[in-house]
Order: C-alpha cells, then structure tokens, then sequence
C-alpha cells in the first residue's frame, strides 16, 4: 500500500478511535469522581518526608547519573528547545520581548539586549515546577496554595531544581511508531499506547527516567500553520498517569503541553497536569522541539541518551525557560 495513502487511512482511524495496524483505542470519557480518587491513589506525598521540595526528581540519584552518562556513545548533542518565538499567533499570545539595547551604530564597544517572556503556556520550552499548579487549595505534599504570594513560590519553587538535571532520557515517538509525521489534535495516549512503545522498540522505561513525548505538534506547524494548542491536541490522557507512577518515572514533558485537548474528563481541563504536578510530585517540560532529536534518535536506532538542563535560579519561581539537551 501507498505510504502516503497509509497515512491517511491510519489518521482517519486514529481520528475515529478505531484500531488499524494495532492502532490503541481511545479513552472513553471519565468523570471528575475519577481522576479526584487518582489524585489520592496515586500521591507520593509525604514519600520523601514531609519537607521535601523536589518530588520525582529524587529518583534520580548517583546510581542513576553514572548510569545515564554511560548512554554517550557517539557524542552527537540535539537541542530539545523550540527556537523562541517572538510573533504574536493563536497559540502564542506571549511572545519573547526581544530587543537590542545596544548596537553597531552605538558608541560602543559593546552590543547587547533585553530579553523577557512570560513564558507557561502553549508556546515556549520550559519546566514546570511543583508550585505551577494547585489543586483544592493545595501543592504537592500538602503545602498550600497561599504559600504561592506576590513575593513568589515560597516552596516548590523551580530553585528546588538548581543543581540542574542529568539523567536518561527516553523519546516516545508515538507518529513514528504509527508511520505518521504527526498525531492528529484531540487524540488521547492511553496506557495501550506505551505498552505498544515498549513492546515495539524492546525498551523497558523504568526508575529515575526522563520521558518525553513526540505528538509531532511542530512538524504539523510547519505544514498547516499555528493553531488553538490550548483547545486542541494530542497528548497524554490522564488513564495514563496511574502507567506512568507504576514505571516510577522522574519527570515527563512533550512537545505540546502534555494534556491531551480537550481531555476527556468531565471538569478538569489539565488532568494530567493536576495528576503529574500536585500528586506525583512531578515536573512537566512543555513545548519542547523534539523533532530534531527524533531524527537523531532514529537515525541511530536509538531512543534513550543522556539528557541534560538547569533551569534559571529564579528565587520563587513557577517555573524556567531552557534548553535541553539530548546527547546519544
């Protein structure tokens, strides 16, 4: 069969919730008594002690850095950061304020510039730290939602996370494995489909790992134009979360926003990032740029490697911008 006709026949399924080529099915919808009762079954607080400040991230320790630096093998390093975008569009209405402050016609020596984002959202690569989301009044591990003032995030803050990241890497590249150059918007990751990753490349993911998620958001961008990421995407579904506890995994992020849209729970809009944030205790990279390390990745036939990044040390912060780095 055509390729491309493949492609279409498979999108038209997947679109559909149909099962072709052992195409998962989708989710059906959950109500809010779900995903509440997940948020109790599935919490890790108090895991780490009733102070802790950094969550999953405490399970990657000394163990699992020297295991994770011994992935270099050929020495190639990808970038996993979205070049910034500095135009206003429909799925990013907070652009980078970028601006030379100093120039070639000044009276230098020097050049220079400004640089500001407001940067959560659908748009920007960044982390997520635990004090980004509440849910019922609190943060993980029981800290209140009042501890977040003007003055910033006085626990949970991204400041958790300043001796940077260091650990494996694991790209899921759900439209290579369904031979598509994106996942259509509004399909759901159910734990059929990381099962299916699994058995496909032999990989088994397990603790300490840093897991990423290729919609191919990007790639669809390019070829049609930006669109409402917000109301509208592939991503994880939140019957995946309880899948994700169980691998014991250290952090999770994707090339969108992580939640699938809409979410196919009734009364939360981001379950995954309620579930993952407030009761794992784990930290979300959003609005990655995985394309180029999926080309890496297959043209090396290799989809774990040695993932790098320190977010700004930020006193307060919800959050960073930054660059992740993938090196095989």
């Amino acid at each position: 069969m055509n390729t491309t006709i493949r492609r279409l026949i498979t999108t038209l399924f997947i679109s559909a919730g149909l099962v072709a080529w052992h195409v998962p099915v989708n989710a059906q919808q959950l109500g809010k008594d779900v995903v509440d009762a997940w948020m109790q079954s599935l919490s890790n607080w108090g895991r780490w002690g009733d102070d802790d400040q950094m969550g999953t991230v405490n399970l990657i320790t000394e163990s699992t850095r020297l295991a994770a630096a011994k992935l270099v093998r050929s020495g190639v390093s990808v970038s996993m950061a979205h070049e910034v975008l500095v135009n206003e569009s429909v799925d990013n209405s907070n652009p980078y304020d970028h601006r030379m402050t100093a120039i070639g016609s000044s009276p230098g020596p020097w050049s220079g510039d400004y640089i500001g984002v407001s940067y959560h959202g659908y748009a920007h690569s960044h982390l997520d730290a635990l004090c980004h989301r509440f849910q019922d009044g609190v943060m993980f591990n029981g800290y209140p939602e009042s501890d977040v003032t003007e003055e910033g995030c006085a626990n949970l803050a991204i400041t958790a996370f300043k001796d940077g990241i260091f650990g494996r890497g694991i790209l899921i590249d759900f439209p290579r494995m369904m031979d598509l150059d994106w996942i259509e918007p509004g399909v759901g990751f159910t734990p059929d489909w990381f099962d299916q990753w699994e058995e496909e490349t032999g990989i088994t993911i397990g603790s300490g790992d840093i897991v990423l998620v290729r919609t191919g958001r990007w790639a669809m961008r390019e070829a049609v134009g930006p669109w409402n990421v917000a109301t509208d995407s592939a991503g994880v579904h939140a019957s995946a979360v309880e899948w994700l506890k169980d691998r014991d995994i250290s952090m999770i992020g994707s090339d969108a926003a992580l939640d699938v849209k809409p979410s196919g729970v009734d009364g939360y809009d981001s379950p995954v990032h309620a579930l993952v944030l407030v009761a794992l205790g784990m930290p979300i990279f959003d609005n990655l740029d995985l394309e180029d390390v999926a080309q890496e990745a297959a043209r090396q036939g290799r989809w774990e490697f040695l993932l790098t990044t320190a977010p700004l040390r930020v006193g307060g912060g919800t959050g960073s911008p930054l660059n992740p780095i993938a090196t095989f």
